[in-house]
């Protein structure tokens, strides 16, 4: 039966954010209602052109088995909003003091909720959480997977990974202050933005259960940022641009939130901040410079890079493709 708003506020809000999803959205759900503990569940279909909503509403109203007494609603987008827009429309409706993020294709474990709600109890100052994860699909075998961050993790390791990496959205769950004390998300990815903003505000844990299989799918997000369904002679050229404007819109996002915190924010988290924003946006411009501009246009960025704290190693990797023809990048 499918539940309206009304009733006691839960613990935690399962967002299922569906796209296409006709041929995995019943997986999907019973991963959510065998959640062990009690949870608001929205799921909501971005306006697919396939049968998914139908095969939502049918699962569902066949009274399903459930694990706990959750609260079930079931939602269908008149347009497509795309990712960002389409988990805004949902974390307005959300209740739950702990918003866990869950998407149609993939499948939650039974203990990913009461886990995930354990690791905040155990750590006031966690803002956000990701898991391990089990990918499988496209006829791979199953591979376990993990985010390279720290178990216990906080603005500054952003800087000493030197990557541009966080937690993986797909196992991503977060307290609503998140959203609540900076606003909506921007732009086309969550979980940089998420990650971000919760270690912001405290830290955050990167747990080693592996709480999510995740599936390999042509239709993730991944797929679409790096371009792997394109003529390989367009994809480079189409994920450096993705990739640069993501790239800025992170770094927009953090700023504005950095600026929010105010006076109040303590000196270290408001150094690695700025660090991160930065390595955001040299790392654009790197990107641009290569894809756009002329050769003699490609160092600046580059020797920027080299005197920023956690760009380092990635720019002199990059000082010898200034070495390279352009059509050696796959960018002619």
């Amino acid at each position: 039966m499918v539940e309206g708003a009304a009733g006691p506020v839960p613990r935690a809000s399962v967002l299922m954010l569906a796209w296409k999803a006709e041929a995995t959205i019943v997986e999907a759900l019973r991963g959510a209602l065998a959640q062990t503990v009690a949870c608001e569940i929205l799921v909501s279909d971005d306006a697919s052109p396939d049968a998914t909503h139908e095969r939502a509403a049918a699962f569902l109203a066949g009274s399903p088995p459930r694990a706990a007494d959750h609260a079930v609603r079931l939602l269908r987008q008149p347009l497509n909003l795309g990712l960002t827009a389409h988990l805004n429309r949902l974390l307005a409706l959300a209740r739950g003091e702990v918003i866990v993020v869950m998407a149609a294709d993939d499948i939650s474990e039974p203990e990913r909720v009461a886990t995930l709600l354990a690791a905040f109890d155990a750590d006031p100052e966690a803002f956000v959480a990701g898991s391990a994860w089990t990918a499988f699909g496209d006829g791979q075998p199953d591979a376990p997977g993990r985010s390279r961050l720290p178990a216990r993790f906080r603005l500054g390791d952003f800087v000493a990974s030197g990557r541009m990496s966080t937690l993986l959205g797909a196992t991503l769950a977060f307290r609503r202050e998140v959203v609540e004390l900076f606003g909506p998300l921007a732009g086309q990815v969550e979980d940089n933005v998420l990650s971000l903003r919760g270690a912001l505000l405290g830290g955050g844990l990167n747990l080693p259960q592996p709480l999510v299989r995740y599936r390999r799918s042509p239709d993730s997000l991944g797929q679409w940022l790096f371009a792997r369904g394109d003529d390989p002679a367009q994809a480079r050229r189409r994920r450096y641009r993705r990739t640069v404007a993501m790239y800025r819109a992170i770094a927009d996002d953090l700023e504005q939130a950095v600026e929010r915190l105010g006076a109040g924010l303590d000196p270290e988290r408001r150094r690695a901040a700025a660090d991160i924003v930065a390595m955001y946006r040299l790392e654009a411009e790197a990107r641009e410079a290569l894809l756009e501009r002329p050769r003699s246009q490609w160092l600046a960025p580059v020797l920027a890079g080299l005197r920023q704290r956690g760009l380092r190693r990635k720019s002199v990797e990059r000082m010898f493709k200034l070495l390279l023809p352009r059509r050696w990048l796959g960018l002619d």
